[in-house]
């Protein structure tokens, strides 16, 4: 009996495929239910508090920073080639204590002034005179003057904005200035320096001389703390500009050229002498560290007698000139011979301290006060023979209105023939406010041929 085989059944697939070799990190994509709008808005929040997390540390981390800088730039001097820290008190004191000498580079210079200037303005006439050691000063008369010849003077006394020139009868002149010495231009000589382009006259032709105005300096568009004083805008006293050393107000000062601020000598005294460490912060009414001018340069008169504060004027040069507009703007030096009367009404502004043992005022301020005349101020029951030619007092012998700490190099100013000028320099007095004991400020009228020379020395 024979029995049927069937066949076993077979797993090959009747249409085999190449079979699949399994690679490496190649994984069926799993799946998952699409992301809902809320769940988008929660990963994109959580990123934005991510950056602004690292915001807000970072701001931290540059203001802990800038703290640190300021707190170490008042204590040290950095000597960047051989990278050290010096104390600061090391620096410009005439020891080289870095490599190279960098601690004494960028430091306050003394210029002491054994000349005379050639060139002058006189009387509030502005009458332009000149100098020869031969002939002394002479008047400049009319004759043969030029728009040119304006530019070359104007240039030489340190202004090139708006120069321009009257002519002033010379039978209106004060009485010593009428009878001369007269002097005039020689034809083709207008880029000749003014004082080397003249021959002298016994009269003007013309009948009259030339008055200069060279720029448009203490003009403001409208028209105290200072102890007893009131707030000011300035707008109002666009020259006025505050020192700052390590973003501190230390002195005030006054713009007189759009690159050269007139300030007291006594503000350089001490550790106040590396020139990196200050900034000249201009056009605030309100106290402000942000902003300010470098400094290149710091010029202190070199007859400054910090014993009896004599000759108490320095210049500053700022490194780029400020750009003038309504809230910065020079004021003007005055003329020789301004011949102000005693009681002529004066304007100290500043942030200095609102009393004695006070603080410095947030908000400028300004006062109005009186010349005091100097037989008065150096009489005995004043100041006495601590008042010199250099000096001039103002101020109430009663007391009350005062400038005072941190209003140290700010303006004493005068207006006249519609122009604001600077009279003084706030240098010194005893306290503030004190009765018979008024403020004491650094005659500028003459210094005058010490500021145009340092200013002709460092264009």
């Amino acid at each position: 009996m024979w029995i049927a085989q069937l066949p076993e059944e077979s797993t090959r697939p009747l249409n085999p495929r190449p079979a699949v070799v399994p690679q490496p990190g190649r994984h069926r994509r799993p799946m998952t239910a699409p992301k809902t709008q809320k769940d988008k808005a929660s990963k994109r929040k959580k990123v934005l508090l991510t950056v602004l997390a690292v915001v807000v540390l970072l701001g931290v981390l540059a203001t802990a920073g800038y703290f640190i800088k300021q707190l170490i730039d008042s204590k040290y001097f950095f000597c960047k080639r051989s990278v050290k820290f010096i104390p600061l008190d090391k620096a410009c004191d005439g020891k080289d204590d870095c490599t190279g000498g960098e601690d004494e580079i960028t430091c306050v210079s003394s210029f002491k002034v054994n000349t005379t200037f050639p060139v002058r303005l006189m009387s509030g006439k502005s009458v332009l005179q000149v100098y020869s050691p031969g002939s002394g000063w002479r008047s400049v008369c009319s004759d043969n003057w030029t728009e040119k010849h304006t530019q070359t003077a104007c240039k030489q006394l340190g202004y090139t904005y708006k120069p321009r020139s009257t002519s002033v009868p010379v039978n209106t002149l004060k009485v010593t200035m009428k009878t001369g010495p007269f002097t005039a231009v020689k034809p083709a000589t207008t880029t000749t320096p003014i004082h080397q382009a003249t021959i002298d006259r016994h009269v003007c032709r013309s009948g009259s001389v030339v008055s200069l105005s060279c720029s448009d300096c203490g003009q403001v568009g409208s028209q105290d703390r200072i102890v007893g004083g009131t707030d000011a805008f300035i707008e109002d006293w666009p020259w006025q500009v505050s020192l700052q050393q390590g973003g501190q107000h230390t002195c005030g000062g006054s713009l007189v050229s759009l690159r050269w601020v007139v300030t007291a000598a006594h503000c350089f005294t001490g550790s106040k002498k590396e020139l990196t460490r200050w900034r000249v912060v201009s056009g605030k009414t309100y106290m402000a560290s942000l902003g300010g001018s470098y400094v290149d340069r710091i010029v202190v008169n070199g007859d400054y007698d910090p014993s009896r504060n004599d000759y108490d004027i320095a210049l500053m040069r700022l490194s780029s000139p400020i750009g003038v507009g309504v809230s910065r703007k020079p004021v003007c030096l005055p003329p020789k011979a301004f011949d102000l009367a005693a009681d002529a009404s004066m304007v100290v502004t500043g942030w200095g301290y609102l009393s004695e043992q006070g603080t410095v005022s947030p908000s400028l301020q300004k006062a109005h006060i009186p010349l005091i005349g100097q037989a008065k101020c150096s009489s005995p029951t004043v100041y006495g023979s601590a008042i010199t030619q250099r000096m001039i007092c103002a101020g109430f012998l009663e007391g009350k209105v005062d400038a005072c700490q941190g209003d140290s190099g700010g303006p004493l100013v005068h207006f006249t023939s519609s122009r604001w000028h600077l009279v003084g320099v706030v240098s010194w007095g005893v306290g503030c406010a004190r009765e018979r004991r008024p403020g004491v400020y650094s005659k500028v009228e003459e210094m005058l041929n010490w500021i145009n020379t340092v200013i002709e020395k460092n264009p």
